[in-house]
């Protein structure tokens, strides 16, 4: 019997991804520290549309085509600046909390991500791609739950070409959520194995990144470590957001 539920945990897996027959699948792809964190809450505040780009170059000619929109981005968690894009500064960096209702709402955002884009871009020849986060995280369970697919793919967008803790711990909630769901046949060892390191440390997940590369590095920098506990926060967005068939993030329904 086909696996109903799975997660992969690294960037290598985006190039099989990609090459799977994904049409009756459903996608979640979460990049907890921050990208999807961000789109999340830009949109919370009001943004119109986030549309991600893989790097500098390609978020420049975005924003070329929408004149009106946001540039958001970081480079080793600094906002990029002209000496890296050869022409102007960055409107916003990467943290959820730049994204605030008066600087970003009514607006289209253009959002470098390397990771995040990548898999998104994995995923999107998916039925339905959601752009995952602790913060909605009962909301995509329940929009999981009332479409149906054949399969339910998780994407953890890791760290460089390596897994990422909080991605996984992302993962392993929303399996969690979802585990009566299937039956033990249709469960993946890889969402087995989410699911178990998730429960193993949900009492303290702040805790748990301190483990993680992402979470020591941002927790090292005074102006961005109260970033890992705004993106560890649950459910305090209701909405499901989803990547259209035209490359672009909005809430469903918007």
């Amino acid at each position: 019997m086909k696996t109903k539920i799975e997660v992969l945990f690294t960037p290598a897996d985006f190039g099989a991804l990609a090459k799977r027959d994904l049409a009756n699948s459903m996608c979640v792809v979460f990049d907890i520290l921050r990208a999807t964190s961000t789109m999340l809450t830009a949109l919370a505040n009001g943004a119109a549309a986030v549309v991600p780009a893989e790097d500098i170059p390609e978020a420049l000619e975005l924003h070329k085509r929408n004149p009106g929109a946001l540039l958001a981005g970081e480079r080793n968690g600094v906002r990029i600046r002209a000496n890296l894009t050869g022409s102007i500064d960055f409107d916003l960096g990467n943290s959820p909390r730049e994204f605030t209702s008066e600087r970003v709402a009514g607006r289209t955002i253009v959002m470098t991500t390397t990771n995040g884009t990548r898999a998104l871009r994995a995923a999107s020849s998916a039925k339905r791609v959601i752009v995952g986060g602790l913060l909605n995280l009962s909301a995509i369970a329940r929009d999981v739950q009332s479409h149906h697919h054949d399969e339910l793919i998780v994407v953890c967008s890791g760290t460089l070409e390596q897994a990422s803790i909080e991605d996984a711990l992302a993962a392993g909630a929303l399996c969690d959520l979802l585990w009566h769901q299937y039956l033990p046949r249709e469960i993946a060892d890889s969402a087995q194995i989410a699911r178990e390191l998730y429960l193993a440390h949900r009492g303290d997940l702040f805790a748990a990144m301190r483990l993680s590369r992402n979470g020591r590095r941002l927790l090292g920098m005074p102006e961005l470590r109260d970033d890992v506990q705004f993106c560890l926060q649950r459910d305090t967005i209701q909405r499901v957001a989803l990547l259209g068939t035209d490359g672009v993030v909005r809430f469903a329904g918007s």
